[in-house]
């Protein structure tokens, strides 16, 4: 069942420099940015409204997981509700710039 209201996107977005939650990282955690950029608008994070992680196999020989997305379901001044996604481990060939996606939009 697909809600009419969310909207799927997977698109990175720009993180606002300088306003990575600074204990969050502290701890080894990705910090969510105070703001963003996505498709030239500029997006105010207003409230968290839930976190999660998602993880996978370190390799087939062990049970051992490692966590390589972290989820913020957040507000944005907007009133939408916007779920992004921060990579824990880049690969070699990626961007740097490609840390920070937008996985959903609910309006």
């Amino acid at each position: 069942m697909t809600d009419p209201d969310r909207e799927f996107v997977s698109e990175p977005i720009r993180p606002d420099a300088g306003t990575f939650d600074a204990d969050a990282m502290a701890r080894g955690e990705p910090g969510l940015p105070a703001g963003f950029t996505w498709r030239d608008r500029h997006y105010t994070i207003t409230s968290v409204e839930s976190c999660w992680k998602e993880s996978e196999a370190c390799d087939h020989a062990s049970d051992e997981r490692y966590y390589r997305k972290r989820y913020f379901r957040v507000r944005v001044d907007t009133g939408e509700l916007m779920t992004l996604y921060a990579l824990r481990h880049m690969k070699h060939s990626e961007s740097p710039k490609k840390r920070w996606w937008l996985f959903t939009v609910e309006r």
